[in-house]
């Protein structure tokens, strides 16, 4: 590391459970963002703020005025730009030395699979179950650890699925796909602007934990935020044995709360 990257990151350096080697680690990784929305855009900024190496930012969406209330990577002058072009601008001012790989696009299975094989993480940032349940599927068959995180209204949540581990739970354990659950979505039910921050901020901090090694934190575990009463608890998943993705899951079905972006 020169000079001027030991002084950037020397409030991490500084940290024994990272140093300069910790941060070396993260200057190599690379991550996928999928959704640059409420969620997304804290993940980004925070990522690239700690010196992630790559980032690779997809999102077919533009940005529109309704977003700026909760989408802190994009600004009044992004209306109508692609979101994944906003934000890498915001995160290149951030950290010039991070490198933004831009998708302004849908992804599809197909996709998904060669972008996910190329992560060291996964952050789901995503407005819709379809792409969940996807992005899900396909980290399990690659063994790569995703980060996922939902908002909306004043409810939140956020857990980790580490399928390098063993008898680790999936997404689709959590909120099985053939359940059908009502998707609410933001511009229909509102989203308090700060919860998306709160959720999307845990989500980069459970990331940058799995690029570093660190235990503990949200694997196999869920994080349900209510921040009407600023009220916080943490449940722990198992797997079903009856689950089509990883054959295991969790006990008890929850009420999913609808991604919001």
């Amino acid at each position: 590391m020169n000079d001027q990257q030991l002084l950037r990151y020397s409030r991490h350096i500084l940290l024994d459970e990272i140093g300069i080697e910790g941060q070396q680690r993260l200057s190599a990784a690379k991550a996928l963002i999928v959704g640059l929305g409420g969620l997304g855009s804290p993940v980004a900024l925070y990522l690239a703020a700690s010196g992630v190496g790559q980032l690779t930012l997809c999102d077919h969406d533009s940005v529109d005025l309704s977003n700026l209330q909760r989408q802190i990577a994009h600004h009044t002058s992004s209306i109508g730009q692609a979101k994944v072009a906003s934000a890498a601008a915001t995160l290149r001012a951030i950290n010039p030395e991070v490198n933004c790989v831009t998708l302004a696009l849908r992804a599809d299975a197909a996709r998904l699979h060669g972008l996910i094989n190329d992560a060291d993480v996964v952050l789901d940032c995503s407005d819709n179950f379809a792409t969940r349940y996807a992005i899900n599927r396909i980290c399990y068959s690659l063994k790569k650890p995703l980060v996922s995180g939902a908002a909306i209204q004043f409810s939140g949540q956020a857990s980790v699925f580490d399928f390098r581990r063993l008898n680790t739970p999936c997404y689709n354990c959590l909120y099985p796909e053939e359940t059908e659950a009502q998707e609410l979505r933001c511009a229909t039910t509102g989203v308090f602007a700060p919860l998306v921050g709160i959720i999307g901020t845990i989500q980069s901090a459970e990331a940058l934990k799995l690029l570093l090694g660190i235990d503990g934190g949200l694997s196999a575990r869920l994080l349900i935020l209510d921040a009407l009463n600023m009220h916080i608890r943490q449940i722990a998943l198992k797997q079903d044995p009856h689950c089509p993705v990883c054959r295991n899951g969790i006990s008890g079905p929850l009420l999913p709360v609808g991604p919001a972006v």
